[in-house]
């Protein structure tokens, strides 16, 4: 029996998923179960962003040059949007991360 084994790992932003079950539901003419709740799941969550917007917000965030800023933190708050200071340190809390306060001030203005 083969392994199977991850080459890459890339975090996608809500709205890629949601792009990326619609190519499949195309290909597939129909999803299975899980992947239905998946794509009832991204619709809700993502109803005000298209792809275009995401991938030009994830470009200008990576275009900041934060250090120690990573991709999946940069998913992070794309998905969840956040509009003040406070937001943006709760969002990353969790994260062992410590980003200056001018830096995520750049950030709210990237997303404004």
């Amino acid at each position: 029996m083969s392994s199977i084994q991850t080459i890459n790992e890339v975090p996608l932003t809500l709205v890629e998923m949601k792009e990326r079950i619609e190519k499949v539901e195309k290909r597939d003419k129909e999803l299975n179960f899980r992947a239905t709740k998946t794509k009832e799941y991204l619709g809700t969550f993502t109803k005000d962003m298209d792809l275009k917007t995401a991938t030009e917000l994830k470009k200008k965030i990576t275009e900041l040059n934060i250090p120690r800023l990573k991709d999946r933190q940069i998913v992070k708050i794309i998905d969840l949007m956040p509009q003040d200071l406070d937001s943006l340190k709760i969002l990353l809390i969790g994260e062992n991360i410590t980003i200056k306060n001018e830096d995520l001030e750049k950030i709210l203005q990237v997303i404004k």
